[in-house]
Formats: structure tokens, C-alpha cells, sequence
């Protein structure tokens, strides 16, 4: 045989080895732990033909069989800012974040057309529906009990499409700046009241003790005695040029009493 026959006759056995090493590349699919495979054989959902469990080396009928990968980690997703009236008629911009992954690989291709997509529309719409129902006061101070309302509302709407949502958080509230002047003035309105009803139990706790110390005085003329020496060893130790004589107290109250008996004989 010539070396032209030979050479004809070898470029078909090329041409099939390179096809059927095409073939084989394109059968063979790797896919993570994380991944999960839903293929399509002429239009329904089959199992392929190698690795049944989803992850690993798997095996497909090239042309026939269509691959579509889907991840099955937690997706965190920003919901862009939506313009909120809340029920007090209170207009204001809420964004939030949503946590979430797909449970059924099936569900998510089948049930809609892009399960992203999908998510965050419903999570938007969600969130404006929610924050609508409520107070100001308790978008602020409830925010767990919002989040929670958020996440079985926004699971339940997402659980035929195989995504299962595991939180929602609130992320920031953007407030007019005239309500802002307003929360302002009031929290300072509250801690001038706050300060006000300390000083006046202050006050009233004061009053109690010099009540109870004018009792034991009266009871105790001693402890008058007691307090006049405290009182001049207290000034004594500061350093000042006065000069203090101490006088009996028994003088005094004798003295008092003759100038009321000389003001009665006076009288009478």
C-alpha cells in the first residue's frame, strides 16, 4: 500500500478518536460538594447516567442531556431602600439583607424562572407591605419582632420554589431630617423630665432625714450640743482668719428664759 492509502486511511481514525475524546469531555461533568445537578433529557428531569448522588464525576448523553448547576450555600442578598409610609404616617427608607438557600434543586428550575430574581422582588414588596403596617416607635425599638414577621412571610412565599429563607435583618432607616430635629427634642424633653423626678426625690429623701433629725433632737436637746462642737471643729480646720468663741449652749437657754420671765412680768 502506497504511503498516500496509508495516510487516507488514517485521518478518519483521527477524525473518530478526536470525537470520541470530544464526547467523552463533554459527558463528564465535575461538580463541588456545594453544587447540586438538575438535568434536563429531551426537555424531564432524569438522573444521570454515573454518580447519582450529585456531586463528584458525572456522566451525561452528550446533545441529549442539558446540565444545570445550583448552589446550595446561604445566598446574602441586599433589598435595595424602599420608600416606606409607616402606619403613623411616617415616610422613610428601609433597606435590609436576606439570608437564604436553595433546599430543592428541582423546585428552584422547575417552579420558576430565575429564583434570585424571584427573592428579592418578593422580599422588596414584603418589606414595603410589613413596615407599612407598623408604628415608627416600633420599627425602631422592635426590630427582632419585624425581622422575624419578615422571614415567615417572605419563607412562605418562597417555599414552593424550593428556597428556604433562614433571616431577614433591617438594615438601616433613613429618616426626614425634620423628623430627626423631632426624635431629638423629644429624647431631650425625656431626659430633662428624668432629671427633674431624681431631683425631686432627692429632695424628698432629704426632707425625710432632717424630719427624722429634728425628731431625735427634740427628743435628745444633748445631741443640739454635739453638733454645735461638730460644726466648730469642722470650721476650725479649714484655713480662714475667723475667729469663733464658743458659748455654751446652757447659757444661752438660760439667758432665753429670764428674758421671757422678765417680758411676762412686763406685761402683767
Amino acid at each position: 500500500m502506497s504511503p498516500f492509502n496509508l495516510f487516507n486511511v488514517g485521518i478518519p481514525a483521527i477524525i473518530i478518536v478526536i470525537l470520541a475524546v470530544y464526547f467523552l469531555f463533554s459527558a463528564m461533568k465535575v461538580l463541588p460538594e456545594w453544587e447540586r445537578a438538575v438535568v434536563l433529557r429531551l426537555g424531564r428531569v432524569r438522573k444521570p447516567l454515573f454518580g447519582r448522588g450529585g456531586t463528584g464525576l458525572i456522566l451525561l448523553i452528550p446533545f441529549i442531556d442539558r446540565l444545570i448547576r445550583v448552589s446550595l450555600r446561604t445566598v446574602a442578598m441586599d433589598v435595595p431602600a424602599q420608600d416606606v409610609i409607616t402606619k403613623d404616617n411616617v415616610s422613610a427608607k428601609v433597606n435590609a439583607v436576606i439570608f437564604f438557600n436553595v433546599i430543592h434543586p428541582e423546585k428552584a428550575i422547575l417552579n420558576v424562572e430565575d429564583y434570585l430574581y424571584a427573592t428579592s422582588q418578593i422580599a422588596q414588596t414584603t418589606l414595603r407591605s410589613v413596615l407599612g403596617q407598623s408604628e415608627l416607635d416600633e420599627l425602631l425599638a422592635q426590630r427582632d419582632k419585624i425581622n422575624q414577621q419578615l422571614q415567615r412571610i417572605i419563607d412562605e412565599h418562597t417555599d414552593p420554589w424550593g428556597v428556604k429563607v433562614t433571616a431577614v435583618e433591617v438594615k438601616h432607616v433613613d429618616l426626614p431630617v425634620e423628623m430627626q430635629r423631632a426624635m431629638a427634642r423629644q429624647a431631650e424633653a425625656e431626659r430633662e423630665k428624668r432629671a427633674k423626678i431624681i431631683h425631686a426625690e432627692g429632695e424628698l429623701q432629704a426632707s425625710e432625714k432632717l424630719a427624722q433629725a429634728a425628731h431625735v433632737i427634740a427628743t435628745e436637746p444633748i445631741t443640739i450640743q454635739l453638733r454645735y462642737l461638730q460644726t466648730l471643729t469642722e470650721i476650725g480646720t479649714e484655713k480662714n482668719s475667723t475667729i469663733i468663741f464658743p458659748l455654751p449652749i446652757d447659757l444661752l437657754a438660760s439667758f432665753m428664759a429670764s428674758r421671757t420671765g422678765d417680758d411676762r412680768s412686763a406685761k402683767g
